[in-house]
């Protein structure tokens, strides 16, 4: 029987994966939870970059060059900001400037992210059903020795450049999951942790009541975002240097120890396995660089192999 899997996502990684996912697992097996702390406003617009990556992703329109974004983009839009010395800093593509426009325009009269999310997944043709963490604001600060920083002006307007000191996700506490998000954690064979930032993208998530303790009693599997001391994308392996902490894969396994089963490393950290094995983590070393949608879905077949593993040792007396 194939297994009922709900991904946790952010970035391009975490896309490639959940598209891997999807083209190998049966309809209505997958749920995508989303990451929404880089959300933020930009030019009267409500952006949401990491799950947009996701529904273009998902939806076969995505930039194959840099992950995010729409293909066959243009940029005469950014160009007239530009030119009337507006806010330029966050790019902003022709097509994709339509969907924030809708969003910020469902949102004001009254629907939720999630509601608009799920009309978005209908016209792009998504099958598998994408859910934002919550549908409350929890915008994710960055703490750096130039002081707290927006996310997005750490990330895109900084280029990363500040050193980081911690994060906080604003409003968490209070924040509720989005309609199905318990539901789908609960009723899951797989919890995956994709391979991404685990200190912006899915700490968020975690961070929001109720998640973490409907996880607990599922089987989690996590996939490294770190390849040979580095990061496919993004600023993880920064991270986790100017925290005081190695950028290698074992670093990603300790930093959720207690809450994986399972952990996948790419082949290049192979002398790593032993360790995290040690932690009392299922450890399987494969090609983890997804270059190509063949790859995305070698990789997922590797971790749905490695939870059937799991769940077959639980299950054996």
């Amino acid at each position: 029987m194939a297994l009922r899997v709900t991904a946790l996502a952010g970035g391009v990684g975490g896309a490639k994966l959940v598209d891997g996912l999807a083209a190998v697992l049966p309809p209505g097996n997958l749920t995508v939870v989303v990451n929404t702390g880089d959300d933020f406003d930009h030019l009267g617009l409500r952006i949401c970059p990491d799950l947009d990556t996701v529904l273009y992703t998902l939806g076969g329109i995505a930039n194959p060059t840099t992950g995010w974004g729409r293909d066959h983009e243009s940029w005469n839009f950014m160009a007239s900001v530009k030119a009337m010395q507006g806010a330029d800093w966050f790019q902003l593509g022709d097509k994709d400037v339509a969907l924030h426009v809708l969003r910020t325009q469902a949102l004001r009269q009254g629907m939720t992210l999630s509601q608009f999310v799920q009309r978005v997944s209908h016209s792009l043709g998504i099958r598998v059903p994408v859910l934002p963490m919550t549908d409350d604001p929890v915008p994710t600060v960055v703490e750096t020795e130039e002081g707290d920083l927006p996310f997005q002006t750490y990330f895109v307007a900084r280029r990363c450049e500040p050193k980081v000191k911690g994060f906080r996700f604003e409003g968490a506490s209070h924040a509720r999951p989005a309609p199905g998000v318990l539901d789908s954690l609960t009723r899951a064979d797989l919890v995956l942790f994709c391979p991404s930032n685990p200190w912006v993208s899915l700490d968020p998530i975690l961070a929001i009541p109720g998640i973490r303790q409907a996880i607990a009693s599922r089987t989690v599997v996590g996939v490294s975002p770190i390849v040979g001391g580095r990061a496919i994308k993004g600023p993880a392996a920064k991270m986790f240097r100017e925290l005081g902490l190695k950028a290698e894969a074992i670093a990603v396994a300790e930093h959720f120890k207690g809450l994986v089963d399972g952990f996948v490393i790419d082949r290049q950290d192979q002398a790593q396995a032993e360790d995290i094995q040690k932690m009392g983590i299922q450890t399987l070393v494969t090609g983890t660089v997804m270059h190509d949608g063949a790859a995305r879905a070698s990789l997922a077949e590797d971790v749905l192999n490695l939870a059937g593993t799991l769940l077959e040792m639980e299950t054996t007396p």
